[in-house]
């Protein structure tokens, strides 16, 4: 039998935390209130409908920002019109970026969204792999005139993909996904005229490149219990607590050079309210960090595990941003919550596992190291 930790802080200062100060090391976490949010279903049966609302950019200089942003449920549609050239004399690559048009309106009530484009060299996880266009104003057809330049050699490009993307910027600074181009360089022709002429590619919907998909980010090792609330007489509990013990992480990817400042944040699906988030201190200088934190969430009804996930995101904090290191989605992944399709119910085989386990075994300790992943991260709500 395993012993949890004794190291449930109870603090509510974390709720109230701005998000430019998470990760800082000290910041205690907190669990749900009583009043917990997985008592009223209707209530989140319409929360999971927004869910699928994705993080602006929290990530500086990383291939994660390519995923990061609202996803909501923009509809993908219109095109975007751009060329590329290898200009040998400056050992450059120029995307020239026109206009698009027909886009999706992010505003709904008024037709209009603030597009503008995003251009990456796919693996690249440099920060010159992130070129971006200004954001063009209230407009379904931005016209941008614009040259995005990278300095790389001819070869290099034989090895690389150019993912052009258009988002809509809110005042926020909150990021919508609109579509997606991506070319294969591998194959381009760069001597052909016509592949130097302006064209216009319809925009599609976002797919991980498989390269990011397998890449390693190391492992967490877990452990989960589900306590259900003793009931007096002979009735079934009604309600119980959901433990995560959140023991270390292996082999952490390294994003910046030797350093590393990595914690683990928690939040149960489809609540993102502030309050359903918890997470662990930071620790330093390792890509082996021992956190042998437990966070606890109450009222679970039984029945809400079928439709709940856990989701755990290793972040590595570096003065005032977060970079995402890998993640977990520990439910059923049975694509569906409350009655709603989620993008976010997708855990892997070995995640499901877990979950299983731990919902036919209550009141026992269940323990797996499971390979962390990108994620699409869910957005925190007021």
């Amino acid at each position: 039998m395993l012993n949890a930790p004794q190291e449930r802080l109870r603090d509510q200062k974390a709720d109230q935390e701005p998000d430019t100060n998470e990760g800082v090391p000290g910041i205690s976490t907190a669990p749900s209130p009583p009043d917990n949010q997985f008592s009223h279903p209707d209530k989140l049966k319409r929360m999971s409908k927004s869910v699928p609302a994705f993080l602006q950019d929290e990530v500086s200089g990383s291939v994660m920002s390519v995923y990061s942003g609202d996803f909501g449920n923009l509809e993908v549609k219109g095109s975007v019109q751009f060329a590329v050239d290898y200009v040998e004399s400056l050992r450059e690559l120029h995307v020239f970026v026109a206009q698009c048009k027909d886009l999706a309106a992010a505003d709904a009530k008024k037709q209009r969204s603030d597009p503008y484009v995003k251009t990456y060299l796919l693996p690249d996880k440099g920060k010159m792999g992130k070129k971006k266009t200004l954001v063009v104003k209230k407009s379904l057809n931005p016209v941008y005139n614009e040259i995005l330049r990278y300095k790389v050699e001819r070869q290099v490009l034989k090895t690389q993909k150019l993912n052009l993307s258009v988002w809509h910027r809110d005042t926020f600074k909150r990021n919508s996904f609109l579509g997606e181009v991506e070319l294969d360089l591998e194959t381009w022709d760069w001597d052909s005229k016509q592949n130097k002429q302006l064209k216009w590619y319809p925009l599609k919907r976002k797919t991980a490149p498989v390269a990011l998909e397998t890449e390693n980010r190391g492992e967490m090792k877990l452990a989960l219990q589900y306590v259900p609330e003793p009931n007096p007489g002979k009735k079934p509990p009604t309600t119980g607590e959901v433990h995560i013990w959140v023991k270390e992480c292996l082999d952490l990817p390294l994003l910046r050079g030797s350093h590393l400042n990595s914690f683990v944040k928690c939040t149960i699906l489809p609540d993102t309210s502030r309050k359903s988030r918890q997470k662990t201190r930071a620790v330093g200088k390792t890509t082996n960090p021992i956190f042998n934190h437990t966070m606890v969430y109450d009222g679970f009804r039984p029945e809400d595990l079928m439709e709940a996930c856990v989701e755990l995101t290793v972040w590595d904090h570096y003065k005032l941003t977060n970079q995402f290191l890998g993640g977990l989605r520990i439910g059923f992944g049975t694509g569906k919550s409350y009655g709603t399709e989620v993008d976010w119910m997708d855990s892997t085989s070995e995640e499901v596992a877990l979950w299983e386990k731990m919902a036919n075994s209550p009141n026992t300790w269940v323990e797996a190291t499971l390979p962390l992943r990108m994620l699409l991260i869910a957005k925190i709500s007021k």
